[in-house]
């Protein structure tokens, strides 16, 4: 704020227009009108600066603001510009392992890759890697390495940062890829036969049960029905008729 000048208004605006501050003067509050109904109930003009203080952020306030100080005495207004970048904290960073054989000497090309999802702005990715009690730092999301049959597994971990956080991963290690590529496969094939032999057994027994069940209460109905029908021809024998079927 300029001193020593009468200030006529403030005019804050983003892409259009925001809200139009009258300072206070001779003893009359300071008046603001909000013009833009995204900022409404959301926005305080702190005194005795008038500056901008927004609340409740969402990913759509960011962006280029300006405020325009007009001046009672002078037709030169004062212009300052500002940009607005939001920030989320971090969440768990994802990790995604690729590796290549490419001969038959069991040499194995690693390329490990760090993700965070909604990250946002000014993200950035460091990879640590822990081998023989040393470690070393990696910038970037993605790193390319090598390992080779006798090379130790090394083990990584990546952190992801930004202005308002910074997490770190579980360690892994991609080596343990490339030293035996089919152990993984072969344990995930072993555990598949497992289960289905585990589930195989109790459907088989239990459509066996169901079948028991189902000959015995039939057995059961018809059982009765045969006494029946023999006492009934028995009778209709005496009196010199035809029985009943037994069909």
């Amino acid at each position: 704020m300029p001193f020593n000048e009468e200030v006529e208004n403030i005019i804050w605006s983003s892409h259009v227009s925001l809200a139009i501050v009258v300072p206070e003067k001779e003893g009359r509050p300071a008046t603001i009108t909000v013009t833009d109904s995204r900022y409404e109930g959301r926005v305080n003009f702190l005194e005795p600066t008038y500056s901008l203080h927004i609340q409740n952020l969402s990913w759509e306030d960011s962006g280029s603001y300006q405020a325009q100080v007009n001046l009672r005495t002078s037709q030169v207004s004062t212009m300052q510009q500002y940009n607005l970048r939001i920030y989320r904290r971090l969440s768990q960073p994802h990790m995604t392992v690729n590796f290549e054989i490419p001969g038959e000497e069991g040499a194995c090309n690693m390329s490990l890759i760090c993700s965070v999802e909604n990250a946002g702005l000014d993200v950035t990715y460091i990879w640590i890697s822990w081998e023989g009690g040393a470690d070393t730092a990696h910038e970037g999301s993605i790193l390319r390495a090598f390992w080779r049959p006798g090379d130790k597994v090394a083990s990584y971990t990546c952190r992801a940062s930004n202005p308002v956080s910074n997490i770190t991963s579980r360690p892994i290690q991609p080596g343990s890829f490339c030293a035996d590529p089919g152990d993984s496969l072969e344990k995930a094939s072993t555990s598949f036969c497992l289960l289905a032999k585990g589930l195989l057994i109790p459907l088989l027994f239990g459509t066996l049960a169901v079948g028991f069940w189902f000959i015995r209460v039939q057995t059961r109905g018809k059982v009765p029905r045969m006494k029946k029908l023999k006492r009934n021809r028995m009778r209709l024998r005496k009196k010199g008729q035809p029985g009943p079927s037994l069909n």
